[in-house]
């Protein structure tokens, strides 16, 4: 019974309007209401504890270092310089877009900023050069949610944090698959784009590319920075997200010199806007969670799904179908806050490594950016472009079948994630 006091009372708050950070927060009183343990100091307490964990700091600093980075033009030179390497190829700019994201991704973790930065510089070029507007919008969203899986991600941290996993070992399992979304994105781009009638750029020669490619490099310093001190253990993610902010700041005002002291002011609001949604939604969450583990919810999943237990393989398909419908109608952190206390216990009874979970589930919490009704990302890349929400829709669905592809794959065969994952921690 209290499943379902858990999920009727959610999901009523929610269908009522009430935004998802309140909603859990009525969700919490109706368990305990339920339980006979009404008290509004369990409440304070929880959203309190909640906030007062340092590896959270990583994440103000992350966006931070991506709201510098845009500011600062490392983002711009990083699409000039895939540009001049690629954008000469027969549907080279498609491939400019994933060379791009998966670099951009590797700095900023964040898929709604990386998707606007590709937006607002390539879809006018793609649209120029006679390429189908649509599908370029829809590779350019699904190129965008690459960004919580490579890390730094805000996502991983955010899980980590929710789920009590070493996020440097998020981290470095993400790397592999993150490679491998995009890597069947330009597979796909190649072949739904060979029939456009499209103009080619110019060959870019050597001396030009060496040319962007100076004038990238500080910009592509900065994930050799981030991964680099989080391998080695120089830095933890947090200070990591310290670096990458300081970094930003460096390059964008002192090297290109496209940041200035009056803009500071703008950039580190939009930064404290985004923060102060994303802390208040998980101290919210942590209030819910700390009932469902009381509520002993996990334990009354657990025994539904029972028979699924000694068969990890298709206890994961079942969590992964499950966590594709939640991501048609919730944002990526409600998700993640919501699910991972119910999960987690489960995934650990039937010994699945919670790693290889934590990485399967961001990815499929990404894709679920792209797909309606809620579908963020693709509402972002129709903003920045102009572009109708319907077209972008019709524009992306075959990258995301593919990114669907890749996730079932890895869900049937953990060890591509589970070897190189491994390897680099």
């Amino acid at each position: 019974m209290t499943l379902v006091v858990f999920i009727v009372s959610l999901l009523g708050a929610m269908a009522t309007g009430v935004p998802v950070a309140f909603a859990l927060i009525v969700c919490g009183i109706a368990l305990m209401s339920y339980m006979g343990m009404f008290n509004t100091q369990i409440i304070a307490q929880n959203m309190m504890i909640g906030a007062d964990t340092f590896t959270l700091l990583a994440i103000p600093f992350f966006i931070l270092a991506g709201e510098l980075m845009n500011a600062g033009g490392l983002s711009k030179r990083i699409i000039d310089f895939s540009v001049a390497c690629v954008g000469h190829i027969r549907g080279g700019l498609g491939i400019v877009a994933i060379f791009a994201a998966l670099i951009l991704a590797s700095i900023s973790g964040s898929a709604a900023a990386d998707s606007a930065a590709l937006a607002a510089i390539l879809l006018p070029m793609m649209a120029r050069a006679g390429y189908n507007l649509p599908r370029s919008a829809g590779l350019i969203a699904a190129g965008g949610v690459i960004a919580p899986v490579i890390p730094p991600s805000m996502a991983f941290i955010i899980f980590g944090v929710a789920g009590n996993i070493s996020i440097s070992k998020l981290f470095m399992a993400g790397i592999v698959p993150g490679i491998l979304m995009g890597t069947v994105l330009i597979v796909t781009w190649l072949i739904t784009a060979r029939k456009d009638d499209v103009e080619r750029m110019p060959r870019a020669g050597w001396g030009e590319r060496g040319r962007k490619g100076a004038g990238a490099i500080w910009a592509l310093g900065m994930p050799i920075i981030i991964l680099g001190g989080i391998k080695f253990g120089v830095v933890t993610p947090t200070e990591a997200a310290v670096t990458a902010a300081f970094y930003a700041l460096f390059v964008g005002t002192c090297v290109y010199r496209e940041l200035h002291i009056k803009d500071l002011p703008k950039v580190i609001l939009a930064a404290a806007r985004t923060t102060a949604a994303i802390m208040f939604l998980v101290c919210a969450a942590l209030v819910s969670a700390w009932l469902i583990t009381a509520a002993n919810i996990p334990a009354e999943i657990s025994g539904r799904i029972e028979p699924l237990i000694d068969r990890p393989i298709l206890l994961m398909l079942v969590i992964m179908l499950l966590i594709i419908v939640v991501g048609t109608a919730l944002d990526l952190t409600p998700t993640i806050l919501i699910l991972t206390p119910v999960l987690l216990p489960i995934i650990t009874k039937a010994g699945i490594d919670p790693v290889y979970f934590g990485v399967m589930f961001i990815m499929n919490c990404c894709i679920g950016l792209l797909t309606p009704p809620v579908g963020v990302v693709l509402n972002v890349v129709s903003g920045v472009g102009r572009i109708p929400l319907g077209r972008v829709i019709v524009g992306v669905w075959p990258f995301l079948v593919a990114q669907l592809m890749v996730l079932l794959l890895l869900t049937l065969f953990p060890s591509i994630v589970l070897v190189p994952a491994h390897w680099f921690y």
